[in-house]
């Protein structure tokens, strides 16, 4: 059975985007796992692209979409756990093949939950007015992807 797919709100695609570029970050650990990369040569990459792409995304989704639905919010409680994971999980340096199979694995689960769950919700209760304000803070920016060490092709 065939779900049908969720109809984002325009302001929130450029968000969808980003969720979308993660995703891929995500199928790169499991290729470069399954070739039997370097675990280091992988954390690195994740380690870049977490500066750059992840982490301004956690600071736009904290400051600009999770007060629509306030800190009180299950779903909001549960997101800003998984970020905070997260973060943990970029900066552990130890056992470095345990640590990017579990950025892999909470990181699919969270943009999953995210785009399945949480801007659901966000889109259905957000104002035109918050939703505004989300296209105007945030546009669809081109990505900028790092080719220094291409471990996955």
């Amino acid at each position: 059975m065939k779900t049908k797919p969720i109809k984002r709100h325009i302001s929130l695609q450029p968000i969808s985007h980003d969720h979308h570029h993660s995703l891929l970050l995500c199928w790169k650990i499991r290729t470069g796992i399954s070739k039997g990369m370097d675990p280091l040569r992988i954390k690195r990459y994740a380690d870049w692209f977490f500066e750059h792409h992840i982490q301004p995304h956690f600071i736009l989704e904290e400051n600009l979409i999770f007060p629509i639905l306030g800190d009180q919010h299950v779903l909001i409680k549960k997101a800003l756990h998984d970020h905070k994971r997260l973060r943990s999980l970029f900066k552990n340096t130890g056992d470095m093949g345990t640590t990017i199979r579990s950025i892999e694995k909470v990181l699919t689960s969270h943009i999953r939950f995210e785009e399945r769950i949480l801007f659901y919700e966000i889109q259905n209760l957000a104002t035109e007015e918050q939703l505004q304000w989300i296209s105007m803070a945030h546009t669809a920016e081109k990505f900028r992807e790092n080719t220094a060490d291409t471990f996955w092709e």
